[in-house]
Formats: structure tokens, sequence, C-alpha cells
């Protein structure tokens, strides 16, 4: 972008440490399976900020809580990719653990430990964190517990008083269907983003078609792009359908954390100005770059 974001980036979401297993032969049961096995830094919420601060934001801030068993590796890790860390320290849980099972096709099966990831409460927000601040970003997976919604919502009221735009991945549709959809969709209602991926889409309209989600989503959120992996990307608005925008086409090692790299090139290009569709192409770029890596942050 030739642009400078005008303002800060306020990323609320979880810390994890991810297990990254690619097994080029299918997983044989009650036995060995082959695998190259990488332990990285990783999570929904800081990996947006890290591909957030590597497309050129300039004020990234992260919101999440970590374990004391290795907070000082993540919060390391994060003021490398250029990220301002604003680290919980849980002195129960340990630090969330995710192991990603990546198979030839370069598509993960996630088996999670959250940790201490969903232990943000309401005491851990102040408004003064959105000094500065031209945009918040909310990881749904605050949305899956109890006290870290509860934060969620109040980060969000605060937000709208001050002006500032909220967007919202919704992360998981195991936990959404956990929840329920009409509990998910009353949590994160007065977002001004949703950007859930295709089976997300699906998911929370009960409509198979992608670009019909999209539609109908966007009639209750004033903005929604659909991510859509390889087939790029769906750009919705009041009810009808602006883009499908195209992914490049790319070889892909790991798919592990490229709707995260969507999210955080596309909130830059927003901060810098660019409109909607432009902005989805520059996450689909990243994306792109994204899975020609092993891990979910920017190599």
């Amino acid at each position: 972008m030739t642009r400078e974001a005008a303002g800060g980036l306020l990323v609320i979401g979880d810390v994890v440490t991810d297990i990254v297993a690619r097994h080029r032969t299918p997983l044989a049961p009650a036995t060995d399976t082959a695998a190259r096995i990488a332990t990285l830094p990783g999570g929904a919420g800081a990996n947006v900020a890290c591909w957030a601060a590597h497309a050129g934001a300039g004020d990234v801030h992260l919101l999440a809580s970590v374990g004391r068993d290795s907070e000082a590796w993540h919060r390391e890790a994060l003021v490398r990719s250029g990220v301002r860390p604003h680290l919980r320290i849980d002195r129960e849980a340990p630090t969330a653990v995710v192991i990603s099972l990546v198979d030839r096709a370069a598509e993960r099966t996630l088996i999670t430990d959250s940790g201490a990831a969903l232990s943000l409460s309401p005491a851990d927000w102040q408004d003064a964190r959105l000094d500065g601040i031209a945009h918040l970003h909310l990881s749904g997976y605050l949305f899956f517990a109890e006290t870290s919604r509860r934060l969620a919502r109040a980060a969000m009221t605060a937000a709208r008083e001050r002006g500032v735009p909220v967007s919202v991945d919704p992360a998981s549709t195991g936990f959404i269907e956990r929840v329920g959809v009409d509990r998910f969709l009353s949590s994160v209602a007065g977002a001004d983003v949703l950007v859930p991926n295709r089976t997300e889409a699906q998911l929370l309209t009960g409509l198979a078609e992608p670009a019909e989600a999209a539609r109908k989503l966007s009639q209750d959120f004033a903005l929604v792009v659909a991510k859509l992996g390889a087939d790029g990307a769906l750009v919705a608005a009041g009810g009808d359908l602006l883009a499908h925008v195209p992914a490049p086409s790319t070889e892909a090692l790991d798919t592990t954390g490229a709707g995260d790299a969507f999210m955080g090139a596309f909130l830059t290009a927003r901060l810098a100005g660019a409109p909607p569709v432009a902005a989805a192409v520059e996450g689909c770029r990243t994306g792109a770059e994204a899975v020609t890596a092993v891990g979910g942050r920017p190599a």
C-alpha cells in the first residue's frame, strides 16, 4: 500500500502455541504416521496482528491472555513481528495449544486446548485502550466463553461510542455450533464488518451458496467479506454482492493461518483508505502468500 494507515489497529483475540504436523499419507489409526512437526507461535488474533504489521500497519496492538509457561516466548515473537503485546498472564491455565494436522492437500484439522486463551474478562478492559485506535478487530473465539464474551461486548460498546469501526472473524464452525448460531449472531450484533469463511457463512445463514449467504449476512452487518480460500473472496453490503475477488494461483504448503493473513492485510488496506473490494484484493494476495509457508505467521 502506498498510503499510510490513519490511526492504530487493536486486535483482541488469542495467543496459541501451534504444533503443526504435516503428514503426506492418511493418518493410520492405532499406529505411527510419519510427519514433519514444528512448534510455532500462533493464534487467530495474534496471527491477524502479525500479518497486519507485515502488511504495513504502523501501530498494531494485541490484547490477549497467555499462561506463564510460555509468556516470554510469545511476547518476544510478537514484538519481533512489529506488534505491541498487551498480555494478561494467567497464573493457573497454560497457554492455549492447537495441534494442526495438515494433510497432503495442505488442508488442516485442528485439535484445540483453549487453555488461557478464553480467560480474558471485563476486568482486563479499559476504554483508554482505544486511545489512538482507528479500528477494533475481535477474534470470534472471544465469543465462545462467558467471561471473554463480556469483555468483547464491553470493547464493542466503547468502540461504537467513540465511532471506532469494529470487525469480527467468526473463527470456528465447531464452536459456533456449540454455543448456537442465534446466540453467536446476537453476541456480535453491532459489528460493522463480519468476515466469515465459506463454511461459517453457510452455517450462520443456513444457505449452501456462499454468495447468497454473504448477501443475507450483509443485511445485518454493514459490510461482509466471505473468505473462500483458493476461490478468493466475496464482498457484500446492504444485501447486494459487490464483487467476487479471485485469489492468486499458488501451490499451497500449509493453509494454517491463511484466513488470518487475509484479515490482517484487509484491515491494513482499509486503515490506509482502500475501499472494500480493493482491500479484499490485498487480503487474497496475502492469503496466497501465507499458504506457501508452514505456520500461521509471516515467514
